[in-house]
């Protein structure tokens, strides 16, 4: 290897030192932290080191980058069998809802639009009632507030739940709504 391709982090093998972690790189040396301790070594040693994990280099590559991260991420997924089935994502959305999208405007025309899957925000919306629920429960079971504080910190979880009763035209069933 060259000093010029070794970074901090970057784990390496020296045929006397080992396995060893890249500390530090300057222009002359590269400090790395062996089993045995850190060794300094210059250009002429560090020409003896391998990498120890697979290194990929992405020069001259003509995609997005956005594109090259999705199917990264797209592999990962498939490899680690880890699909999302949309329907286990949010079952209790009416299906009149189902596909559907959460467009954001900004005011500023020169901005773009946010987009959202309706059933990954019908998640979110999910996830922030049953949090409350779960906090609510806590207030109440909480041995050291008194009746006065429970009272108050259940009219906050109130108005929250009030604050959330415009979504509950998204809910299949009346009974899972706010």
């Amino acid at each position: 290897m060259k000093l010029v391709d070794l970074r901090p982090g970057l784990q390496v093998l020296h045929p006397q030192y080992g396995l060893g972690d890249v500390k530090l790189v300057t222009e002359k040396t590269a400090e790395i932290l062996f089993n045995d301790g850190r060794k300094t070594l210059t250009e002429d040693l560090v020409g003896e080191l391998k990498p120890a994990e697979p290194l990929a280099k992405l020069e001259g590559l003509e995609t997005p980058l956005r594109d090259l991260i999705a199917e990264v991420v797209d592999a990962t997924i498939d490899k680690l069998n880890l699909k999302v089935d949309r329907d286990d994502l949010a079952p209790q959305l009416a299906p009149r809802w189902v596909g559907g999208r959460v467009v954001i405007h900004p005011n500023d025309p020169s901005l773009t639009a946010k987009e959202i899957d309706l059933d990954v925000f019908f998640h979110k919306i999910v996830m922030v009632r049953d949090n409350l629920r779960v906090l609510e429960q806590k207030i109440n079971a909480h041995p050291k507030l008194n009746d006065a504080e429970r009272v108050e910190l259940q009219h906050y979880i109130t108005k929250s739940y009030g604050s959330l009763t415009s979504f509950n035209l998204l809910f299949k069933d009346k009974e899972q709504t706010f």
